[in-house]
């Protein structure tokens, strides 16, 4: 399996290997090595171009611990759960969704009940992986994934590691929405680090339980604010939808972005200008888009938060994963993060022209509210306002009655001074709808890494090769000189710190034949190779080697730096370079 050489060669070239190995390692944890990181810091940036540079967004960075009231908004302390089951011979626990998954033909088990479950597990004499016990009749509880923690000494101001970094985009909305100067649509990006407790990790950085996030977050006015398709129109997204997944003979259907938002089924034309834009992003970073798809969730394993959602999802050995989220959000994040914090989270809407409306309105007597219901009385004057806003027939009799905190109030109406205005009004304050792309980001380059493994053979010999794009490869250019004397060697050297300077990500070698140093940088994707050899010195010329092709051509010094870049940074390939002498 293609998985398994992939690891094999992320630890021996760097790319990422199982943490803390001097101490037996701790599963779901992976530190990225040294050609590791400046991938994965590539996909970043490229994801940064588009997402926030190039759509005129903010991007902000939150911190990563957050008080507990932050989730008990979110919903995530009551919602943000797994299936665990516990063996009771081995005491070792497992996700129950993904036992089902692994041993039936049945996907997406994670939209089932509980008890569903337990009776698939029952039914199909699942055991346990680790020491092969029965596991029918043992009970799959709720697991919250959430990392607890204290902020400070003591246990009095608990927190959580957060378990998504658009929650810090959140909660400071009402500061944001400043920095935009109050207007919609506008969106917040943030690139950095989540937390699952995750029962089961698996498959490398498929499933950990530290993860890097890049998540776009477009806080729009639903009833005037639409995306420009025009540009996107055309884009062909493979899609998978929620109907297709149910039906005996669905399949998978590629249609234009125009087709899916007109005709479905894509019900949000926002969700679908992410998707068009997203098609387009993954294939410039490298995934094969014959091994991609767009897979709607079906209704029951949507997040409580989403009306619609889809996943981007990519082709490992034979298995669909997800790399990407795209989620209409509606307003039920700021209207909760509204109601637990009290504070503003509207954006004012100016109309058009000023306009007469009627109001229903109260102006409670406090000096009746505070000696008949004491502390409560504030509570209960604003839920009078808001019960006036929404149910005006409530106040029709004599005393209405208003919930504080469980505890329901019996209020006269005189004393609330219920009435009727009418008023001139310039504008209204409306709650903001989310549209977000959620990407993962490691997930995403273990696909680069897959889809990009190539096996071939040159003069004879087996040659393993990653088919990384210029824009993400850890290395644009590596330079050789052919042996280190003549001088050879000092004009490598130099030749290297040059194109460095110019902000080439650059390696250098001189160890061993050419063709092993050749092997080597094949083997961890860089587009490039700068020999410098006996003519180097005579004319100033260098041979120049291509990754995929192992094609040659001399190229002149003076000429090199705008070659490279025109390389790495536009469309042009090595074959267009046909004017420069082919090296037989």
């Amino acid at each position: 399996m293609t998985s398994e050489k992939i690891v094999e060669v992320a630890k021996r070239r760097g790319f990422f290997l199982q943490s803390f190995g001097a101490y037996s390692g701790v599963s779901g944890f992976y530190t990225y090595g040294p050609t590791g990181a400046p991938l994965k810091r590539n996909v970043e940036d490229v994801w940064r171009d588009r997402f926030v540079v190039r759509e005129g967004n903010q991007e902000i960075d939150a911190p990563t611990v957050m008080p507990e009231p932050v989730f008990e908004a979110s919903g995530h302390l009551d919602t943000f759960d797994d299936m665990l089951i516990a063996c009771s011979e081995c005491e070792e626990s497992h996700r129950a969704d993904h036992l089902i998954e692994d041993e039936t033909d049945l996907a997406d088990a994670e939209s089932l009940p509980t008890e569903e479950i337990e009776d698939l597990i029952a039914d199909n004499g699942i055991g346990c992986p680790n020491c092969g016990a029965d596991l029918a009749g043992v009970a799959v509880d709720d697991f919250n994934l959430m990392f607890g923690t204290n902020i400070g000494p003591g246990s009095a101001s608990p927190g959580y590691l957060r378990p998504e970094t658009v929650q810090g985009i959140f909660v400071e909305f009402p500061q944001l929405k400043e920095y935009a100067r109050n207007q919609l649509p506008f969106g917040v990006a943030q690139i950095g680090r989540a937390y699952r407790n995750e029962i089961s990790p698996r498959r490398s950085i498929i499933r950990t339980r530290e993860f890097t996030q890049a998540e776009l977050d477009l806080f729009i006015d639903p009833e005037e604010d639409r995306p420009d398709l025009s540009d996107l129109a055309d884009v062909r997204l493979p899609l998978y939808s929620a109907p297709d997944q149910q039906a005996d003979d669905g399949d998978l259907e590629e249609m234009t972005l125009a087709e899916a938002v007109e005709e479905g089924p894509v019900d949000s034309e926002w969700v679908g200008y992410y998707l068009g834009i997203a098609k387009e992003w993954y294939e410039r970073v490298g995934v094969d888009m014959d091994r991609f798809r767009f897979r709607q969730h079906l209704a029951g394993e949507r997040a409580h938060y989403a009306s619609d959602c889809w996943d981007a999802e990519a082709e490992i050995d034979g298995d669909w994963i997800e790399l990407a989220g795209f989620s209409y959000r509606s307003d039920y994040d700021l209207r909760k993060h509204g109601e637990h914090s009290g504070e503003d989270f509207t954006i004012f809407r100016e109309y058009d022209e000023p306009k007469s409306v009627t109001r229903a309105t109260v102006d409670p007597d406090m000096s009746t509210l505070g000696p008949e219901y004491g502390s409560a009385a504030a509570d209960i004057a604003a839920e009078l306002a808001a019960l006036a806003e929404r149910d005006p027939d409530a106040f029709e009799g004599e005393d209405v009655t208003v919930e504080v905190d469980g505890e329901s109030y019996e209020v006269p109406v005189d004393v609330a001074n219920f009435r009727i205005e009418e008023r001139t009004e310039s504008g209204e304050h409306i709650t903001p709808h989310v549209v977000e792309p959620s990407f993962g980001v490691d997930r995403l380059v273990y696909t680069i890494l897959h889809h990009g493994y190539r096996e071939d053979e040159i003069d004879g010999e087996k040659r393993v090769y990653l088919e990384l794009d210029p824009e993400v490869a850890p290395t644009t250019v590596a330079v050789f000189p052919l042996m280190d004397r003549e001088g050879m060697g000092e004009y490598a050297t130099e030749l290297e710190a040059d194109l460095r300077s110019v902000g080439f990500a650059t390696a250098y070698d001189d160890s061993g034949a050419i063709g092993r140093r050749y092997r080597r940088q094949d083997e961890v994707g860089t587009p490039f190779c700068v020999t410098v050899d006996h003519r180097t010195l005579e004319d100033d010329t260098v041979t120049v080697r291509e990754r995929d092709s192992t094609e040659q051509r001399r190229i002149p010094v003076d000429e090199l730096t705008d070659a490279l870049e025109e390389l790495r940074d536009t469309d042009r390939s090595f074959e267009d370079f046909s004017s420069y002498e082919l090296v037989e």
